[in-house]
């Protein structure tokens, strides 16, 4: 009988990386057949002992489950396998289709089905942050939508900077308003394949708004030679934020 053995643990992020023989752990994996450390140790031609450590860490990370099969009065063996977490991670890298991808998008012709295309995938990538955001609040958080603009980019930094997208929420001394800084090109060679109509300045624009939940606009642009790409609310949020704050009573 084989019981799956049931894991409380936080999900690795798509950035995180891996050492490489966790990779062929994983590798090894692949074909879609659960394995024991025996058959482990002799795909990858180590130890048991090196075997059972990087089990342990890719246990952990949520990239392989353990399943327990019991056979008579003897001792229960645990078959691995992947999760889906896992094949994702076990497969090849992703760049080069997502670049290919972008390149046959930007030659579409038809502006007006380009710019459709374009938004639509702002709008997913933007519900995917957002359910990272919300993955990781605690149970006794505010609700998102109860949040304010600048505690909304605080959590979405924190999930961009955990994805290796250098990210800073600051508040402007001009007018009081928070900004979201984003310090280095997340995607450089697909900006710079649509360079001349900034589609892909349009896309992040689109896409963090749809994760905040509030409209932002590109303010600073390091294509236009500033120092980092700087989103801060548009003129209706900037309005609403206004409203939300506190007012002053007058002596």
């Amino acid at each position: 009988m084989t019981q799956q053995q049931p894991t409380q643990r936080q999900p690795a992020t798509a950035s995180e990386d891996l050492r490489s023989v966790d990779r062929e752990l994983l590798s090894a994996l692949r074909g879609g057949q659960s394995m024991t450390i025996g058959d482990l140790t002799d795909a990858l031609g180590v130890t048991a002992t090196a075997v059972r450590q990087r089990i342990d860490r890719l246990l952990s990370a949520g990239l392989i489950e353990r399943q327990k099969e019991v056979a008579g009065r003897g001792r229960p063996t645990y078959r691995y396998g992947l999760t889906v977490l896992g094949h994702q991670r076990a497969g090849a890298n992703p760049a080069e289709l997502a670049d290919a991808m972008w390149r046959e998008i930007m030659a579409i012709e038809d502006a007006e089905v380009r710019d459709a295309v374009v938004a639509g995938v702002a709008s997913r990538l933007g519900r995917q942050y957002l359910a990272k955001i919300r993955a990781i609040a605690d149970d006794d958080d505010p609700v998102l939508s109860d949040l304010s603009l600048e505690e909304r980019m605080k959590r979405l930094a924190g999930v961009l900077t955990g994805e290796r997208i250098e990210t800073d929420v600051r508040t402007l001394a001009s007018n009081d308003l928070p900004v979201l800084d984003i310090t280095a090109c997340p995607y450089p060679s697909l900006t710079e394949a649509a360079s001349h109509d900034r589609a892909m300045c349009r896309l992040e624009e689109q896409m963090l708004s749809e994760a905040l939940g509030k409209q932002v606009q590109l303010s600073s642009c390091r294509l236009d030679g500033d120092d980092r790409c700087q989103f801060s609310a548009s003129p209706e949020t900037s309005d609403s934020v206004d409203d939300a704050k506190p007012k002053q009573q007058e002596r």
